[in-house]
């Protein structure tokens, strides 16, 4: 089948729930969000698995943006000393 037959189907299933399995064989299950022509766009079945984004376990940012942006900041004020 041609990848025009496949942009076509899956244009005509946008905002409908499908399973689509891939050449080595995982299969992904969602809902057709958006469809491009090298692209098929999920939006996952179920309850969303990463709260808070990545990594993050829901807790927000946590003490490693802090130690970050002290680090930037100190860079900045340094360049100051030996400019």
């Amino acid at each position: 089948m041609s990848v025009g037959h496949y942009y076509g189907m899956c244009h005509r299933h946008m905002g409908r729930a499908v399973e689509i399995r891939t050449h080595d064989g995982r299969i992904h299950r969602g809902i057709i969000h958006r469809v491009s022509r090298d692209r098929v766009f999920l939006q996952p079945l179920g309850r969303p698995r990463n709260l808070g984004g990545f990594g993050y376990g829901g807790w927000g940012w946590g003490f490693g943006a802090g130690i970050a942006l002290g680090f930037i900041a100190s860079i900045a004020v340094l360049s100051f000393f030996f400019w």
